[in-house]
């Protein structure tokens, strides 16, 4: 239990909020409701005060397993108060997942079970008789995911959706190619322990409560041992795979996402999603980590931007009381970049962005279990045990001869001859300053089985280089602050391949406010290490440039 409370702290998983008297403006009620196949969830019911059941009102609705208590969740307190929902005339609806809080039946990890929750939620929030029948989705982590799934599933009524730090492609949040992210450990076991610590002492004498909380078995946690298979195409992963069944939605949707989240990592979807859905859509994209956009850091804002919640409410008041316009001065998307400034994007990756692909050099590694990407988490890990640094097979850039911007999603292909199946074959990419400091611009992982050449799909990244600087490429058996590898302890050989990184045609300005993240600049600090001159110059790609 101490190792999943380790890594559950480590992913940046909450435990459940706690209660609270309703929020200023807002009365409050408790109510059930059925979903299709049997179950009952239970719903916190927040609305103006002063209003009768007759005066209809649009609905953000939460759909989480954290927020079952004695009184409505404070979790997400700080957007009813600093956005000021009630008095800007919107009620919530907070409704639990099935086997949390008060709520029956087993949870499934966003499985079919919680996506007939979503949907029921959602139709319920829209047919009362004070709604409108226009319902905006809110949430960040896991609530943020029933956000992406409901924007996937498009139920009647669903009119935006508020999704923060999210995961919508459920594998990529817990795989990278068969190879397990350390994070990922916890999940099943954490939101287990969240559904059967759904009882709270003074629920005792409420017998509906109580009779849900029961219905709970024991057998629950056997629905989610498939978590921990690692082929992609299992029906428990595709079912779970919001970024593909997002596909065309017009559901309005802002998403946020960080490249330093070390629980739902850059490389789960978010960014997919944003591609697939056909709008229209926002995105804050930059260098934070497991954070909501209001967020503050050691006295900073999280994302370094002022503004998240007058967004938001733009956002809402725009597609869920029709008041047109009101986006149309915000950014499509809002991009914070590696040095910490803040510019507008229409697309991602920027529409100027332009693939340049360079040759790898041939070497070997050992799959041993020891390297480690970064002196910190870096994007998208936990913090690991090993301690070599820089161990593998090198490709360096020339030094560049001025300044250029790395922003998309990068990829490499690897041309490897292993010795045994399932070897680890990581890929990271740095910026090597001109004393040899690298620092981690993104990464890669897949299992290999036989000699292949074998695509590694790298995280998205937004990294400007410094003339002077140099690019590092990196193929080795491990990134052990990052994922849990199981080594072959043997020797690998690779005989080149090609990493391809999208490049802009120009390095870009600001043109938006903002600062930098404090996260960023901790990453800058306290990420890098030291590669040696000898390397250096021995794995210099003369015509990687």
């Amino acid at each position: 239990m101490l190792l999943v409370v380790v890594l559950a702290l480590a992913a940046g998983m909450p435990a459940p909020a706690g209660a609270a008297q309703p929020p200023a403006g807002a009365v409050w009620h408790e109510t059930y409701i059925a979903t299709p196949d049997g179950e009952r969830l239970h719903v916190d019911v927040l609305r103006p005060e002063g209003l009768t059941d007759q005066d209809k009102t649009p609905v953000i609705l939460v759909v989480s397993p954290y927020i079952g208590d004695v009184g409505p969740s404070n979790r997400f307190f700080d957007f009813f108060d600093g956005a000021k929902v009630f008095d800007r005339g919107y009620s919530v609806v907070m409704v639990s997942t099935r086997g949390t809080g008060g709520s029956s039946g087993c949870i499934d990890i966003l499985g079919p079970g919680e996506q007939t929750d979503i949907v029921t939620a959602v139709r319920w929030a829209a047919t009362q008789p004070w709604s409108t029948g226009s319902v905006g989705m809110y949430g960040k982590s896991y609530d943020g995911n029933t956000g992406a799934a409901a924007a996937a599933l498009r139920p009647p009524g669903l009119k935006a959706v508020v999704a923060q730090a999210i995961a919508p492609d459920r594998y990529g949040g817990s795989y990278n190619d068969r190879v397990r992210l350390l994070q990922s450990l916890a999940y099943p076991a954490i939101y287990q322990q969240s559904a059967t610590g759904q009882g709270y002492p003074g629920r005792l004498n409420d017998p509906a409560y109580t009779t849900n909380v029961a219905s709970g078995g024991k057998d629950c946690h056997v629905r989610l041992t498939e978590h921990y298979l690692e082929d992609p195409q299992r029906d428990f992963w595709q079912v779970r795979d919001f970024v593909e069944r997002a596909e065309g939605s017009t559901v309005p949707t802002f998403i946020t996402a960080g490249y330093l989240d070390n629980a739902t990592n850059i490389g789960a979807g978010a960014v997919d999603l944003f591609n697939a859905l056909a709008g229209p859509k926002r995105l804050w994209l930059g260098w934070w980590a497991h954070d909501r956009g209001n967020d503050v850091v050691n006295g900073q804002l999280a994302a370094g931007r002022q503004g998240f919640f007058d967004e938001v409410m733009r956002f809402y008041d725009e597609h869920l009381k029709g008041e047109a316009g009101l986006t149309a001065g915000d950014p499509v998307i809002a991009a914070q970049g590696s040095d910490g400034t803040w510019r507008a994007e229409t697309s991602w990756p920027p529409a100027d962005a332009v693939d340049h692909t360079a040759a790898l050099l041939s070497g070997s590694y050992r799959d041993d279990n020891r390297n480690r990407g970064s002196r910190v988490s870096g994007p998208g890990g936990a913090v690991g045990v090993n301690s070599a640094y820089g161990a593998g097979v090198w490709t360096f850039s020339r030094p560049l001869t001025e300044r250029r911007q790395i922003a998309g999603i990068p990829s490499a292909v690897v041309n490897v001859n292993p010795q045994a199946p399932r070897t680890n074959v990581v890929v990271n990419v740095y910026d090597v300053a001109p004393d040899g400091t690298a620092t981690m611009l993104t990464r890669g992982a897949a299992l290999v089985d036989a000699a292949t050449s074998k695509k590694v799909r790298l995280w998205p990244t937004d990294w400007t280089l410094e003339a002077g600087h140099r690019l590092g490429v990196l193929v080795s058996g491990a990134n052990t602050e990052a994922y849990t590898h199981v080594p072959t302890n043997t020797t690998v050989t690779v005989t080149g391949g090609e990493v391809t990184l999208p490049v802009l045609s120009a390095v870009r300005s600001a043109d938006l406010e903002g600062a930098p993240s404090p996260r960023l600049l901790d990453y800058r600090r306290n990420a890098p290490f030291t590669v040696d001159a000898a390397t250096i110059e021995a794995n210099t790609n003369p015509d990687f440039d």
